[in-house]
């Protein structure tokens, strides 16, 4: 009877003490933003999407608000959201330019935002009008050290 009863309290403890994952997945051939975008550049041409780090803390994405194809998106404006069974948050753009294409799979599975977020999960394509916005974006040291920092306020 002893036992059942430590681990019902160990059970009670371990779902009221969640806490998020210790390291999150930070691609090094990426620049990120300090609101946890990301964008992978090939010449004039951007993919952007929301970091691992972010998704983790959001919690299962169950839609995300995509702009329109041929919208102009400005470098730290919002584009779009990402709403999960935590919160909404706004997307925000690390580059400035016209959007290309959308990921219209999010529209029907919008889960591979969690699952896949910098491949199947990505959100848009931007044909850039300004490569100079790269310089004030992180690398994935700063990005990853930028997590660790912002982790440990709260």
């Amino acid at each position: 009877m002893a036992t059942k009863l430590w681990a019902s309290r160990a059970a009670s403890y371990l779902r009221v003490s969640t806490f998020h994952r210790a390291f999150a997945t930070v691609v090094k051939d990426l620049k990120y933003a300090d609101s946890h975008e990301w964008v992978k550049v090939d010449g004039s041409s951007a993919t952007i999407g929301i970091t691992d780090h972010a998704q983790d803390h959001l919690g299962d994405v169950v839609y995300v608000e995509l702009p329109e194809v041929g919208a102009f998106v400005t470098q730290s404006g919002s584009f779009g959201a990402v709403e999960s069974v935590k919160a909404t948050s706004d997307i925000n753009s690390p580059v400035s330019g016209k959007v290309v294409e959308v990921n219209e799979k999010l529209n029907n599975t919008p889960d591979l935002v969690n699952e896949s977020p910098y491949q199947d999960g990505w959100i848009i394509k931007v044909e850039m009008n300004n490569n100079d916005e790269l310089k004030s974006l992180m690398d994935h040291d700063q990005y990853s050290k930028f997590c660790e920092e912002e982790d440990a306020k709260h």
